[in-house]
């Protein structure tokens, strides 16, 4: 069994921001030499996630809404009392996955017919990264 692991660092123009990211972990997992194994893809960040959906701007409006309805920015979240106010932020990572493992075959990923890979930001405008990390053989 072998690994290898790589990162990629954002600094998003928008505080919130969906930036589709398969194609660039589709490159690591191909230098990694794995063919058989798992990915890693995890936001190091505790105000960013990671997505695996439909590579649709509709239903990226809807993922925006639905996240703001269930935890809309606020001033008066008791975090903001740290001199942040990202509350928000933080509750919105709760609700999206902050990392996600997609299986390896035949060197590459094996999603299914609709399935991308996004980076998910909440709070930015501010340098983060992510970790692939590959495991197999």
């Amino acid at each position: 069994m072998k690994s290898y692991t790589e990162y990629l660092w954002f600094n998003t123009n928008k505080k919130r921001e969906l930036v589709h990211i398969t194609d660039k972990v589709r490159e690591i997992v191909k230098k990694s030499g794995i063919k058989e194994g798992f990915c890693l893809v995890s936001a190091m960040h505790i105000t960013a996630g990671i997505i695996v959906n439909d590579y649709e701007p509709g239903l990226w409006e809807d993922i925006w809404q639905w996240l703001e309805r269930l935890a809309p920015y606020r001033e008066d979240y008791l975090h903001n009392q740290t001199g942040e106010i990202n509350g928000d932020a933080h509750l919105k990572r709760i609700l999206t996955h902050h990392q996600v493992i997609i299986p390896v075959t035949n060197g590459d990923l094996d999603l299914g017919p609709w399935e991308e890979i996004f980076y998910a930001e909440y709070d930015g405008q501010r340098r983060k990264r992510v970790v692939i990390k590959i495991i197999g053989e």
